[in-house]
């Protein structure tokens, strides 16, 4: 078992007990979490048939909004009381709802779900070139620095780069990349910004939605609330669990994550997420996968590794296993 400190020790019987029931409340929800997430795409691309990008970004919000008011009705939360906290979940609502939903639904209008899900997984990536270009305290690293390079490798097999893009493709490709940027920057300013606001993170996901479906009102009404297909029960299924699920209660479930096994555990199921979104993607739509799309996957989750120290993290548990072992 890894200390606090960092130190090992070795897990006693009833500590083992004690952590059981912990993994026991945490994993099915992560499962869960990567489950949802990861058909997201797939109902985006199902909502599709039916709606326009922006029809679908705004009843995806809509619905996780009327989900998450009804949990917080349920759980007795209110919401943010400073005018403060409002203003910087306005700033969140557009860059981690309204505009990556947004262009993750126009680049899915060209793209397959199976390559909007990969490219998602480069979110920290992203994320890392943010911090390391607006905090002054946090430096390029070599690992960060090897990790960033073996990423964005991976993002150019991942898109088959050497193969060129036909002119909808790119744009596709484009408007999720521009997604990606988004979280980028959000995830950062998040930190920054209500670490220390006190709000729980309940109400916080509450009135972030709620904004940002807010934001989306007045787009949907210039570019037309009218579908531009007949609604077919499986499309509304389809939005139905894209908001209600995985943008009601996914957020619900991170939550649970982040309190019983950290914060670090529940960001790892971006390695999760585009693995269900290719098998759903494959499965449910019928979609191909190139041999350099899960190659280059891979190689951006290494990246991501290699940038977060996990494989240094991992190696010094082998090495420590390793010698209890040889002294035992």
């Amino acid at each position: 078992m890894i200390t606090k400190s960092g130190a090992t020790s070795a897990p006693s019987v009833s500590a083992a007990t004690a952590e059981a029931p912990t993994t026991e409340r945490w994993v099915p929800a992560f499962a869960a979490l990567a489950l949802l997430w990861g058909c997201s795409f797939t109902f985006i691309h199902i909502g599709l048939q039916a709606l326009t990008p922006v029809q679908v970004a705004f009843w995806r919000l809509a619905l996780g909004a009327a989900t998450l008011l009804a949990i917080s009705a349920a759980t007795r939360t209110h919401l943010p009381r400073t005018r403060r906290t409002w203003a910087h979940l306005l700033v969140l609502a557009l860059l981690l709802n309204a505009a990556p939903f947004t262009l993750f639904a126009i680049g899915q209008q060209s793209v397959s779900s199976v390559l909007a899900g990969i490219i998602n997984a480069t979110t920290p990536l992203a994320t890392l070139v943010v911090i390391l270009a607006a905090f002054r305290e946090e430096r390029p690293t070599r690992a960060r620095t090897t990790g960033l390079l073996i990423g964005f490798a991976g993002v150019a097999v991942v898109l088959g780069a050497w193969r060129g893009f036909a002119a909808s493709e790119l744009a596709g490709v484009l408007a999720c990349l521009g997604a990606v940027a988004c979280y980028g920057v959000a995830f950062p300013y998040s930190r920054r910004c209500l670490a220390g606001s006190g709000e729980g993170p309940v109400a916080l996901a509450t009135a972030q939605v709620l904004l940002a479906a807010g934001l989306m009102l007045p787009v949907l009404a210039i570019t037309g609330a009218a579908p531009t297909a007949p609604v077919t029960p499986t499309v509304v299924i389809a939005m139905l669990a894209l908001g209600a699920l995985c943008s009601g209660v996914a957020y619900v479930l991170n939550f649970r994550i982040v309190a019983a096994a950290g914060a670090s555990t529940a960001s790892s199921v971006t390695y999760l997420t585009p693995v269900v979104a290719a098998v759903v993607g494959v499965s449910v739509l019928g979609e191909h996968v190139r041999w350099n799309q899960p190659v280059g996957a891979v190689v951006v989750l290494i990246g991501i590794a290699v940038s977060q120290g996990l494989h240094r993290a991992v190696a010094a548990r082998i090495a420590r296993s390793d010698s209890s072992r040889s002294s035992g």
